[in-house]
């Protein structure tokens, strides 16, 4: 039996017809990463293993990949650890405080 996944990205973007490959959601139709700029923070998977159906949904995703081989457009999602979500909130912070405060992190 064939097994069929759907991806529903934040912004309503349905990847249908997916197959699985380890890690990878493999599409016969093109994939890039512009698909999902700015469409990760949340994230439904679903479809069926063995024999059951499964959904998932995730937040804070990212792509971590596209690749494009003779049998379809591969492509890995990876949820974002608490640690790394803070890590980038942090980081988004200080640019913003250096922007306000005219102060140079290039430098630095």
């Amino acid at each position: 039996m064939e097994k069929s996944w759907k991806i529903t990205l934040s912004d309503g973007t349905q990847f249908k017809g997916l197959k699985l490959n380890g890690n990878n959601f493999v599409s016969e139709t093109e994939v890039t990463e512009n698909d999902f700029k700015g469409k990760l923070s949340k994230v439904i998977i679903e479809g069926q293993e063995d024999g059951q159906v499964v959904k998932q949904e995730y937040e804070h995703m990212e792509l971590v990949q596209v690749a494009h081989y003779e049998d379809g457009y591969y492509f890995i999602l990876r949820e974002l650890s608490k640690a790394e979500i803070k890590e980038r909130k942090m980081q988004g912070d200080i640019e913003y405080l250096a922007m306000m405060t005219d102060i140079d992190l290039e430098e630095a």
